[in-house]
């Protein structure tokens, strides 16, 4: 299981939300390249970028920044999200070096653009699913849907797709724990790896979830807790290498 740490670009700092609020922002670096150094020198084997600005307004606003990242580090895969939701984006994503490029808004929206994606990118895309009491959200969770992860997850399941980032609105950046249960659950329903997101707080989260290293999740994003230095990226990895 991978420690993925999270770091979310908005007005081209390095900060956090609480719920997805863009309002409720906390900025703890201007220079996310320098958190992306500091993460790898600790210990990450792959970073997780999200384009803030990018998720709300539906193109990307932060591409300059992100594709400096991808090319300082060429040798750590990184993932990016927050609005890709066309071929050109996502192609300019994959050039400046990204491993995997996550779709979530358009995979809603438009199932068969996935399908496209991964026919022209094999093994290079993530599906991003963030729900909210079960329903999934979009536009950078400021729209709800009628559409349930589970039901969402599995239109996905024949196409492709590299992974699913499963994201619990309600706890993330709440510091209140993972919502094991509905990550799990989702896990189980569907033959694609599952990363889990939103809530991670303290080493015994971490603990928690890897009693389910065997259920489908291959990975876990870590943000808050990183940055409230709640959790060590090498302590984190030693407990999936016991």
């Amino acid at each position: 299981m991978k420690i993925i740490p999270a770091i979310d670009i908005q007005n081209g700092n390095c900060v956090r939300l609480r719920q997805g609020d863009f309002t409720k922002e906390t900025i703890f670096n201007s220079n996310p390249l320098e958190t992306a150094k500091k993460w790898i020198d600790h210990g990450a084997e792959r970073i997780h970028l999200v384009d803030l600005d990018g998720a709300r307004l539906g193109n990307p606003v932060n591409i300059n920044i992100i594709s400096n990242i991808c090319q300082e580090f060429p040798s750590i895969p990184i993932q990016i999200g927050g609005g890709i939701r066309d071929i050109i984006t996502a192609e300019k994503y994959l050039k400046s070096g990204a491993s995997f490029i996550i779709i979530g808004t358009k995979a809603v929206e438009d199932p068969d653009f996935v399908k496209e994606l991964c026919r022209k990118f094999p093994g290079n895309i993530i599906v991003g699913i963030d729900a909210k009491n079960g329903e999934v959200a979009t536009k950078g969770w400021k729209s709800i849907s009628n559409v349930t992860a589970i039901n969402l997850a599995k239109e996905f399941e024949n196409f492709g797709v590299s992974e699913i980032v499963y994201t619990d609105i309600e706890k993330d950046g709440m510091m209140k724990g993972l919502n094991i249960e509905a990550t799990v659950n989702l896990a189980k329903s569907v033959n694609i790896p599952i990363i889990a997101s939103g809530g991670v707080s303290c080493i015994e989260d971490i603990h928690k979830i890897s009693s389910y290293v065997n259920s489908g999740i291959s990975g876990i994003i870590i943000g808050r807790a990183l940055y409230e230095n709640k959790i060590n990226i090498k302590e984190a990895k030693k407990i999936f290498e016991n």
